[in-house]
C-alpha cells in the first residue's frame, strides 16, 4: 500500500511494531500536517488504479497485526475475502484503533460491510468519509 512517510525514519527500531497514538513524537511536522489533512492517503490511488485496493472496503492491516489479530480475534481474516480499501464503513463509524477492543468493533463492521456490499453502500461511505474530513473528524 503507497503512503507518505510521516513519521521519522526508524521509528519502530526500538520498540516493534505499535499503533500510533494521539500527539505521537514519532510523526514529523510534515507528517501531522499530511495526517490531518488525509494527504497521507493520496499515493493509495495508484493502488486503487492498479487494482490491488477499492476505494471502499475494509481497510488494510500491517502484516504482523493481522497475524496476531487473526490467531486471537474470531472471524478476523474474513475481513480479507475481499478487496481492501482507503475507506470502509469501520472508518466512518468508528475511531481510531488504540485497543484490541477497537479492532473487535472494527471487524463486525467490516463483516457487514462485506455481507451488504453493493455500490449504494460504497457511495454511502465515501459521502460520510468526505463529510468526516471537511469536518475535520478524521483520523
Amino acid at each position: 500500500m503507497w503512503k507518505f512517510r510521516t513519521m521519522v525514519r526508524g521509528a519502530e527500531s526500538e520498540s516493534g511494531p505499535v499503533w500510533s497514538r494521539v500527539d505521537d513524537p514519532r510523526v514529523t511536522t510534515l507528517g501531522r500536517f499530511l495526517r490531518r489533512t488525509h494527504l497521507d492517503e493520496l499515493p493509495q490511488l495508484v493502488n486503487v488504479l492498479r487494482g490491488e485496493m477499492s476505494l471502499v472496503g475494509p481497510r488494510p492491516e500491517r502484516p504482523i497485526f493481522v497475524k496476531i489479530f487473526s490467531e486471537s480475534i474470531r472471524d478476523y481474516e474474513l475481513r480479507h475475502s475481499v478487496r481492501p480499501g482507503i475507506t470502509g464503513l469501520a472508518q466512518v463509524h468508528h475511531k481510531y484503533d488504540e485497543t484490541v477492543e477497537d479492532v473487535r468493533q472494527k471487524l463486525a463492521y467490516d463483516l457487514t460491510y462485506i455481507r451488504r456490499m453493493c455500490w449504494t453502500v460504497d457511495v454511502n461511505v465515501l459521502f460520510r468519509t468526505i463529510g468526516r474530513v471537511l469536518a475535520g473528524r478524521g483520523r
